[in-house]
């Protein structure tokens, strides 16, 4: 029984995230059907991870045991020709029998996507923040500089979030673009907590908005109080851009959203 792998590319608008939920349809729930159409059986299919509703994905890794040996070609145009058209598989491979997408994981890049024209974007409503008034982007690079490291991002977690420890590393965090049209928020790391990115955005905005000092964030980070933080950022400006991985599992175990 052959352990094959994809890349999913997906536009979330219409999904209430990665996960089968019962308040409406989920990425993996049509993935999972459409696997099942093309091989005949139910087919359980592993992710590196969970994306909320309305967030996107330009590569995220998947996994499962196929009941049949296929080219990998079948995984790849067979199923596109299977899926909707706001999901679609870019690459497809076999891996080793224990290849896990998530414990094998050795970290994930994000990108948050913001739109600082002066009138709203029809063609961006559902891909980017909408923000209007102008932005401080000087600021919030400087302010960004005191995210990277390992450090417990327990003000950045979300109320709900079950991970067992609030303590992560960023690789890297950066502001780009500029005022007045597209900014893009780059965040990479070796794991994240729910809506950590999301969170951080909305703090790193109320400095860009001129409601904060760009110190403020490095106090919010050593306070580990959520109440401290800027708000949620909407979920539409998120995308999940590239999982890494090494030869083999990670030896550290990491509860990651």
């Amino acid at each position: 029984m052959p352990r094959v792998r994809l890349v999913l590319e997906y536009d979330g608008t219409n999904y209430v995230g990665w996960q089968i939920q019962q308040n409406g349809p989920s990425v993996q729930g049509r993935v999972q059907l459409a696997l099942q159409e093309l091989l005949g059986e139910r087919v359980s299919v592993a992710s590196a991870g969970r994306t909320d509703s309305g967030v996107h994905a330009a590569g995220m890794v998947v996994a499962f045991d196929s009941p049949k040996r296929l080219p990998t070609r079948a995984f790849w145009i067979g199923l596109n020709g299977l899926l909707p058209d706001d999901i679609a598989v870019v690459r497809a491979d076999e891996v080793r029998d224990d290849f896990d997408p998530r414990r094998w994981a050795r970290g994930k890049r994000y990108c948050y996507r913001v739109s600082n024209r002066r009138s709203r974007s029809p063609l961006r409503r559902y891909t980017h923040w909408e923000i209007y008034a102008p932005l401080k982007v000087e600021a919030m690079r400087e302010a960004a500089l005191s995210l990277p490291g390992r450090h417990d991002f327990s003000a950045f977690r979300a109320a709900d979030c079950q991970a067992r420890t609030a303590v992560r590393e960023l690789r890297r965090v950066e502001v780009q673009g500029a005022a007045g049209d597209e900014l893009q928020f780059v965040v990479e790391g070796t794991a994240f907590l729910k809506h950590m990115v999301r969170n951080l955005v909305g703090t790193l905005m109320e400095v860009g908005r001129g409601r904060r000092p760009p110190a403020w964030v490095k106090e919010v980070l050593e306070s580990k109080d959520r109440t401290r933080a800027g708000p949620t950022a909407p979920p539409q400006g998120l995308c999940l851009d590239e999982v890494f991985y090494g030869e083999g599992p990670r030896e550290e175990s990491i509860d990651d959203d």
